[in-house]
Formats: C-alpha cells, structure tokens, sequence
C-alpha cells in the first residue's frame, strides 16, 4: 500500500510505504548501552557534576535535580550576535546556556515509569528553566528535549533531559511561525478540532489531544496538544493532565523497549505559536532518499500507528 501525503500547514511530503513495514527487526534494540561504573546523576556524587543550579527535594535528598552540562555544546561568550564576512559567510559564537535535568535519583527507573505526579513535577521543572533562561541577556529561545534509548542518541543510562538556550529562534520553529502567519486564524486549533475525532486520535483528556499525525515522518510518530490555545508551558494552570497523556504515551514506548526523542514547541516572544510536543520514536534509519529528497518514507501509516498507542489491533 502506498500513499503521499503533506504536512498539515509545512511544505513537508511523506511517502508511506506500509509494505516495508514487516521488518522483524524495527522493534527489537540492537544496541545495549553499557552501564557506566560510575554514575555521575546517582545520588552521593553529586561532587562529579558541574555546580547545581536548582534541586526539587531538600538539601539532603533531591527528587529532581539540574545543572550545567559538563561538556557544552553551547556557551555565554560574547558576542551572541550573528555576522557576515560576506554574502556567503555568516557565522557567531555558540552562544548560549546547556544544562542537564536528572528527572529521578533512582538509577533503574525511566520517565516513563515514574508516577503521573513525578512526571508532573518534571514538567514544571521544564516550565521553570524555560522562564528563567528566557530572561538572561541575548537568549531568544529555549528549547527542552529528551533522547531516550540508543537509537535516539543517548549514552548515559540515568534518566535526564537536556535544555539549550540559544541566541536564535531554532529554524524548525521559525518554519512553523512563518506557516501560521499566512493563516487567519491559528491552523493548529482546527488540527486538534479535526484530530479529536479521527482515527489517528490516540488520547484525549481535560485539556489535553495525543494523536499520531496525518503526514507523520517518524514511525508511531505522536504528538501532544493543548485543547485551548496557547502559547508556551507558562500558560499551563494545571500540569496534571498533560502529565497523564505524557505517562500513557511513553509508558507504551517503553514497554515496547523503543527509543525516542521528544521536544517542546511554545511560541517566542511576539509571536502567536500553538504550543506543543513531539514525540519520536526512532525505529526506522533514513536513507539516501531522505537524505537527498528531503520527503521521508514511512512504512507505518498514522492510523496505524494510533491503534498501537490505544493496544488495540495487531
């Protein structure tokens, strides 16, 4: 079975190639990572990472603790600014601010096993960094991500987070502001209007929509919308129902043993952005196609892939 299909509102195809999909292999890791002897997010070693930033939990037992990422990627070294050689040229330093939120001090556990109000709390964590980090000098955005698994491009077993604020706005989110403005009024409100009762809707609460998008480019690809609109985590007056969507979809990642990535999407600073998460697994290896079409193949449709979420079907 095949089909072609384009993003909701970005110039983004998919080719869905469902025959493709029986691979024994897709869900089954290949990879072990190896434990380390010693683990720097464990409690008692405190000592091995970077000055900590901030802590949920007292000063003698952490539930969740943050700090700078000991190796960098970004740095607040003047200047922040962007500049151009000449017209082919343009460069700045990697300015910006890199930290690590250990989510749990138990060594064994994963988010997705934590409890709804841990992952809750976690969430708030993300909230905090979020608001704080937007108010240092040059920082225009702050992006929260997840790796989880090999596949997704983890090395530490110890269950974390990363955050990066950065002197740009990232161009994926620029991507989709740039979409939204040629709208009236915001698109991904009818999205989540018309999601809610498709058939690629996976799970929905008070506030809350998960669903498995129409041009979805990862396997079982799923994403995570406010109902309402709005703008960024900040808005959020209750993070408990976001919570129990974020425990039932990751909570069938893991119990597949499937890696994943996920990241937040809120609006910058005067823009009209409809905050959001996606979450994808990374099961399936982009080849020479994607790489030099820039369309994806995606051997598992949406709809599919919702019936998973919901343990329902094959």
């Amino acid at each position: 079975m095949g089909e072609l299909r384009k993003d909701y509102i970005l110039d983004r195809w998919v080719v869905y190639s469902v025959g493709r999909g029986a691979r024994p292999h897709e869900f089954q890791e290949s990879h072990i990572i190896v434990p380390e002897k010693t683990c720097f997010f464990c409690p008692g070693n405190e000592e091995l990472t970077p000055a900590e930033i901030g802590r949920v939990g007292t000063k003698d037992k952490w539930q969740i603790r943050w700090f700078s990422n000991k190796f960098p990627a970004l740095e607040p070294k003047e200047p922040a600014e962007p500049r151009t050689d000449n017209k082919f040229y343009t460069f700045a330093n990697n300015y910006g601010y890199h930290e690590i939120i250990t989510e749990t001090p138990e060594h064994s556990k994963q988010l997705s096993e934590l409890s709804v109000k841990e992952i809750k709390d976690v969430l708030d964590v993300y909230r905090r960094r979020i608001e704080e980090l937007s108010k240092k000098p040059n920082i225009k955005y702050v992006n929260v991500i997840k790796n989880h698994g090999y596949h997704a491009g983890t090395s530490l077993v110890h269950s974390h987070s990363q955050v990066f604020a950065t002197a740009i706005v990232p161009p994926v989110v620029m991507e989709k502001i740039s979409a939204v403005r040629k709208f009236v009024s915001c698109p991904y409100c009818a999205v989540v209007e018309a999601e809610k009762n498709s058939e690629r809707k996976c799970f929905e609460n008070s506030d809350w929509l998960a669903f498995c998008p129409y041009a979805s480019r990862y396997n079982y690809e799923i994403w995570i919308f406010p109902k309402k609109h709005i703008r960024n985590l900040g808005e959020v007056k209750d993070l408990m129902p976001l919570a129990e969507i974020m425990q039932k979809v990751l909570s069938r990642l893991g119990k597949s043993n499937i890696s994943y990535n996920y990241y937040l999407t809120y609006s910058p600073s005067g823009e009209d952005l409809h905050f959001h998460i996606e979450v994808m697994p990374q099961i399936a290896i982009y080849g020479g196609f994607e790489r030099g079409s820039g369309a994806i193949i995606n051997s598992v449709l949406p709809e599919y892939a919702a019936e998973f979420y919901r343990n329902e079907g094959k």
